[in-house]
């Protein structure tokens, strides 16, 4: 790999975020290295925003990875529009997500592009692929001119997973406000 990305491996377990209170900006940080899949949402300039539910790769240094076709609006849209959207999802219930905002760029790396794309092949198949396909994963994205958008995040919005156990609980699940928080805040102290 020449590039200067280091890929995270897919996770054996995803972040579980907690059910009774906000997540820490760690955990957040923690919950979309842990998971897979988002939806990857561009502005437009009719309508509203595009969305595309995608795999994504999370790199060590805090970058979001995304393979696409040059020709497909996503890379267009972050060619013309940096600003980008991606609600990471949680898959399993109770449903939590967390909307992650960055900055996105389109890369042609062709050793990148390939490793991203091997990267999602492993995250779709719940294993890694071997080194053998990488000369057919490699002919695939020059014949489909794939890129890959770098997304960097900014900031985060969680919410956290509530739902009714039954419907005979004697209270109602209650709800809280998240806030806006930097990519990269510090957890705050905690009092002791």
């Amino acid at each position: 790999m020449p590039h200067d990305l280091t890929l995270l491996p897919l996770a054996s377990e995803p972040f579980t975020a907690p059910t009774d209170r906000d997540l820490l900006p760690s955990e957040r940080r923690e919950f979309v290295a842990t998971h897979r899949t988002c939806v990857f949402g561009t502005r437009r300039k009719i309508e509203g925003p595009a969305m595309s539910v995608v795999y994504y790769i999370p790199t060590t240094d805090g970058d979001l990875l995304v393979s696409t076709m040059a020709s497909r609006g996503k890379a267009e849209v972050v060619a013309r529009d940096p600003k980008v959207s991606i609600c990471v999802l949680d898959e399993r219930w109770p449903f939590a997500y967390l909307q992650v905002y960055a900055d996105a760029t389109v890369e042609t790396d062709p050793d990148l592009v390939v490793d991203v794309m091997m990267a999602v092949a492993g995250r779709m198949s719940g294993e890694p692929l071997g080194e053998d396909v990488r000369p057919f994963v490699a002919a695939m994205a020059e014949e489909e001119g794939r890129v890959v958008l770098r997304c960097r995040p900014t900031a985060t919005f969680a919410q956290p997973p509530r739902h009714l156990h039954c419907n005979d609980q004697e209270e109602l699940v209650t709800h809280w406000r998240s806030n806006l928080v930097a990519w990269d805040a510090p957890d705050e102290p905690t009092e002791g």
